[in-house]
């Protein structure tokens, strides 16, 4: 089916809540030509919003987390956006949890608006589209988009390269606290959350997290730079607990961002990731046109490599060299 993507754009600036919908499929399904039109488009009116990443092992409550903090956020009357990144459905390719199942406490509120979106096997517990989502709904003008990440463990982090803010969610009795450090999510986290810490074991977490961050966490205020040290809350999402002083947190360390500078130095490293990880999609893509039957540069080299004639890694030199030049 034909999509007017201008018309879509059109909508979105009228504040079509069904446009931004479209627009968000359009940019799923990856077509790169809609992609710049989009991207080109909504990109100068973007910047503003605030971007909270939630991220944690499946089974911590994420999901319970995520909606107790859009109810938060609606509270101090804020939009907000939440963009959940589920598993891939192996039979569609879609996301096998559907949005309205996990929110259904906010479908009537005009200022929520709720997104499941497929990870289709995009490692770092996102979708490869996700950034430029991250955008369209920024452009739509909400004040904070959440992003909660797939939940698939030790590749979680590159939530931090899309978000202001990284919260990291843990629970007791999962050992989350070794998955924390194989994960490198120490390096990451901003706000670490022990949600359902009515269960047993949530002082042993904190203590063990507490040790951790000690031993492997920079020195705040180091060169006499303003430093972040992450906080450990405790929360129990289902009931509301500890979301208040969640949403203090957040405040304290949106202050901090404006205040050292941080905030800036983000933005331009969240540039640089968006442009590589955009390039490399471009590359990918190049590389998938090529065909052996096709392509007599590479048939060449597939036979050379086959006869042991040839490295494989000597050919892909001579492949890249290929696509710079416009050879291939």
């Amino acid at each position: 089916m034909a999509v007017d993507v201008g018309q879509l754009l059109a909508g979105l600036d009228r504040g079509e809540r069904r446009a931004l919908a479209r627009l968000l499929t359009v940019v799923e399904d990856g077509r790169p030509e809609q992609l710049r039109e989009i991207v080109a488009a909504t990109y100068p009116r973007t910047g503003r919003a605030r971007v909270i990443g939630v991220t944690g092992s499946p089974g911590v409550g994420k999901s319970t987390l995520t909606d107790a903090i859009a109810g938060a956020l609606r509270a101090r009357e804020r939009s907000v956006a939440v963009l959940a990144v589920d598993p891939s459905s192996p039979f569609s390719g879609g996301a096998l949890l559907g949005d309205r199942v996990r929110m259904q406490g906010h479908h009537a509120d005009p200022d929520v608006f709720i997104r499941s979106m497929a990870s289709r096997g995009h490692l770092g517990g996102l979708s490869f589209a996700t950034p430029q989502a991250v955008l369209l709904l920024d452009a739509a003008g909400f004040d904070d988009v959440v992003v909660e990440t797939v939940g698939v463990g030790q590749s979680e982090v590159e939530v931090a390269a899309t978000a202001d803010i990284t919260l990291v969610a843990i629970a007791p009795g999962m050992g989350d606290s070794v998955q924390a450090a194989k994960a490198g999510i120490l390096e990451v986290a901003d706000v670490f959350v022990i949600n359902k810490a009515d269960h047993p074991g949530a002082g042993k977490l904190e203590s063990e997290l507490r040790g951790m961050l000690e031993m492997g966490h920079a020195t705040a205020g180091e060169d006499d730079e303003p430093g972040w040290w992450p906080p450990i809350l405790r929360t129990v999402a289902v009931r509301g607990e500890g979301i208040p002083q969640l949403m203090d947190e957040l405040e304290r360390h949106a202050s901090f961002l404006a205040d050292s500078g941080e905030g800036d130095r983000r933005v331009r490293a969240r540039a640089v990731h968006t442009i590589r990880e955009i390039a490399l999609e471009q590359l990918r893509l190049r590389f998938a046109r090529l065909d052996v039957g096709d392509d007599p540069l590479l048939e060449a080299l597939a036979s050379k490599v086959a006869n042991r004639d040839l490295d494989p890694y000597t050919a892909a030199d001579e492949v890249l060299a290929a696509l710079e030049g416009g050879e291939a």
